[in-house]
């Protein structure tokens, strides 16, 4: 990652102190973008909504023992980490390099990695928001009965924090992919949107073609979707996954890969100011 001027660098802890400053800011940025909020915060529980009511009537599982919130309620957690993450981030950024933020923030003393500890901090701070109300909404107005094992919920906390860091690292590689701002939710939204069909977020994993699942495979929201599914879905349903495994070990290595993939990325391609401007 370069900036365009020879900056002095100031020292780590004064770096990250910086950083974590810019968390609080970044986040009241982030509420108060209207389309923003809606698309990334708010779409996962309109989706767990409009489902739990659709499908009301119809049974999930192989003993019809799941109603459709329950079901759906891992799926949409695990896309609010990808939203919150890579879409959100993906779009931020491309904006600011747009509209001039970057380039001004190249003429400051502020460093890269503080920059990045506010907006990877957002995402970790409005996707903990985020998962915590849909799980509210799951468990009091549609009568989902979440787990009481403090295992599951460990599982939880370690699949949220990879995924959501994840998420965001590999937002932040993308944010170079838009030529501009204004094209950038019509490059992003897309992607999310692909990703999110054949992972297991709106149609049921099994339910799709082994060729499409061995391609979901190679993406990270497919095993995020997966490890949700094992913390919330009843053990009967393990034995419909690829493998008839919840296979966390793999869960943590495939998603760990990608954020290696994305930090690399990152390294490589982030720059203040884009090279064709």
């Amino acid at each position: 990652m370069t900036t365009t001027t020879d900056i002095p660098r100031l020292p780590a802890g004064r770096t990250v102190r910086l950083g974590i400053s810019r968390i609080g800011y970044e986040v009241k940025t982030y509420f108060r973008q209207a389309d923003g909020v809606f698309f990334t915060f708010l779409f996962p529980l309109v989706m767990l909504t409009i489902f739990s009511v659709a499908f009301s009537e119809r049974p999930f599982g192989p003993a019809g023992e799941l109603s459709a919130a329950a079901f759906y309620l891992p799926a949409m957690l695990a896309a609010g980490l990808l939203l919150s993450g890579l879409q959100n981030m993906a779009i931020d950024i491309a904006v600011e390099k747009s509209d001039g933020t970057l380039k001004r923030f190249a003429g400051t003393p502020l460093p890269v990695v503080s920059y990045f500890i506010g907006k990877i901090g957002q995402v970790f701070v409005t996707g903990l928001l985020q998962a915590g109300l849909l799980l509210l909404v799951a468990r009091f107005a549609f009568q989902v009965d979440l787990p009481t094992q403090p295992e599951k919920w460990f599982t939880f906390a370690w699949v949220f924090v990879l995924g959501v860091t994840t998420s965001a690292v590999l937002g932040i590689a993308l944010s170079g992919v838009p030529r501009s701002g204004k094209s950038a939710t019509a490059v992003i939204i897309p992607i999310a949107l692909v990703l999110q069909f054949i992972s297991g977020v709106y149609i049921g994993f099994s339910q799709l073609p082994e060729w499409l699942q061995n391609f979901a495979s190679v993406f990270p929201l497919k095993w995020m979707a997966q490890g949700m599914r094992e913390v919330f879905l009843p053990d009967s349903f393990e034995m419909v996954e690829q493998g008839e495994s919840w296979n966390l070990p793999g869960v943590a290595i495939a998603t760990a890969l990608w954020l290696v993939l994305g930090l690399i990325a990152c390294r490589l391609t982030f720059r203040w100011i884009r090279k064709d401007t």
